[in-house]
């Protein structure tokens, strides 16, 4: 009965942590529906010459065959007076895009463009090291700084840099779009975490006076927030969101504004897809032991805001208790058959599903905001929840190696996300020379795990003495259906 109670607890430890960050999403949906749009905030007169400030956009890249192009002939269109506009391109490049990328800066040069080339040699710091090194020369008053997939609208400077009128604000952060949101079940999974993260979490964060965070892209910095709040680090692997806390710890607002769409392309295959959710996970899990005493100790926030602070850290954490729920789930299953005096164990366990529905409702109110309402595009959710769901407990193996890395302080290097530009390369897919061809050995756990999940089904109709247990059937289907995607669909991008 040992190695029983030991389940039990460890498995009631991880369904209290999901419920908990299942609350904490509920209070931002309160928070998302009661948030009122602020059109009397103080803003520069962009029509006054004098009330226009010098931006400094930089661009950091690395080794961008297939979007470099795409990326800079986007970014000249930018209106904004050139004599107030600076841009940089950060290239850490390491191969041939680095001769085509000064050829093409070069010509755009031509047409009056303030534009420079910005080469490093060694790589310190990654991205953070590569920003931090461009600011020390950047002209600009503000830096906007765009990823290469990301295509920002001619307009984009003039909805943004308004807001800095106010001298508290130290970023203005804007809503990504999804170009390919379409393109595939993969691509329409990211597409729907990322807009729960864009509507929902930065909404109802920001309208409370909660710690958001610069997501890294498609958002404009003051440069004396920069620099107050210590500069970019390289010490997590996300920079962004570390430099976020620090600047806020320091009593920088940051301004997230939802109507402001920034479009940019989703990872098409599941490698990419594997190397930005493990940097993002790992990064996450390094800045919750950075900043944890931090948040805790400052004087500057109320307890709710460091609550929603540290949950908001903890974000990649709950891979891990997923994971850990899963696994315990079929062992669960056979203690409560086997056990008759825990049976009201089990009927209290059993209000833990509330979590699904509160993640439910959140989510509906998401998608309903994008598609619109009504019966048919409700029962369109229901299905796009399962798969969302699903495929993401099917990356909790993965999510999960990521966290306790971060968690341990093992160090890893910054590993870029492959770009595609899809509408113009889609015919030359296999080809792409960023592509990581390797299978890792979590894929094949994951491939063990899928078959232990269709053990639990199977054990739904074996157990108890009634004709079976079917309470966590739906929970071990989908656990089945997720890491089979993740595993079939990581065999074949290797083949």
């Amino acid at each position: 009965m040992y190695i029983e109670a030991v389940i039990i607890v460890i498995y009631t430890i991880a369904l209290l942590l999901i419920f908990m960050y299942a609350l904490a999403q509920l209070n931002l949906l309160f928070n998302y529906l009661s948030a009122k749009k602020n059109d009397s905030d103080p803003k520069f007169d962009l029509s006054n010459t004098n009330d226009v400030p010098h931006v400094t956009i930089q661009l950091p890249v690395y080794n961008e065959m297939y979007v470099m192009e795409r990326l800079l002939d986007n970014i000249a269109k930018i209106d904004y007076p050139k004599n107030k506009l600076e841009i940089q391109v950060l290239d850490d490049s390491t191969d041939e895009t680095v001769s085509s990328t000064k050829a093409h800066i070069d010509a755009l040069k031509t047409s009056g463009l303030d534009i420079k080339h910005i080469t490093r040699t060694i790589r310190t710091g990654f991205k953070a090291g590569a920003l931090k090194e461009g600011l020390e020369v950047a002209k600009g008053e503000f830096i906007a700084i765009f990823d290469s997939d990301f295509l920002p609208q001619k307009d984009w400077l003039k909805s943004t840099v308004p807001y800095f009128k106010d001298k508290n604000i130290g970023v203005v952060q804007t809503r990504w779009g999804h170009i390919n949101r379409n393109y595939s079940v993969l691509t329409r999974i990211q597409a729907f975490a990322l807009d729960a993260h864009f509507t929902l979490e930065q909404v109802g964060r920001n309208s409370k006076g909660h710690f958001i965070n610069f997501n890294g892209t498609a958002g404009i910095w003051r440069k004396t927030c920069i620099i107050d709040a210590g500069n970019w680090e390289g010490d997590t692997l996300t920079e962004d969101l570390d430099l976020s806390y620090r600047a806020q710890l320091k009593n920088w607002k940051f301004k997230y504004l939802e109507d402001v769409e920034t479009p940019a392309e989703l990872p098409i295959v599941i490698s990419a897809a594997r190397s930005q959710q493990f940097r993002w996970n790992k990064g996450g899990a390094e800045n919750f032991k950075k900043m944890l005493w931090r948040v805790l100790k400052s004087d500057n926030i109320s307890a709710k805001t460091k609550v929603h602070g540290l949950l908001h850290l903890l974000n990649s954490t709950m891979f891990l208790s997923i994971l850990v729920v899963a696994i315990l789930s079929i062992p669960m299953l056979y203690i409560k058959n086997e056990y008759d005096h825990l049976r009201p164990y089990f009927y209290v366990m059993s209000f833990f599903v509330i979590s699904t529905v509160i993640f439910f409702i959140c989510y509906w109110i998401m998608y309903r905001k994008i598609y619109g309402g009504g019966i048919k595009n409700f029962m369109g959710y229901i299905g796009m929840f399962f798969v969302f769901f699903s495929i993401a407990m099917g990356f909790s193996l993965h999510n999960s190696i990521a966290v306790l890395e971060g968690h341990l302080g093992k160090k890893s290097e910054f590993i870029r996300t492959p770009k595609f530009n899809i509408s113009k390369y889609k015919d030359n897919l296999k080809n792409n020379k960023y592509i990581k061809k390797t299978i890792s050995a979590h894929v094949i756990i994951e491939g063990l795990l899928m078959s232990y999940f269709g053990f639990g089904m199977y054990s739904a109709f074996v157990v108890g003495d009634q004709g079976g247990d079917f309470g966590l059937f739906p929970f071990h289907l989908m656990l089945f259906v997720g890491f089979g995607y993740v595993f079939f669909k990581s065999l074949a991008s290797k083949v």
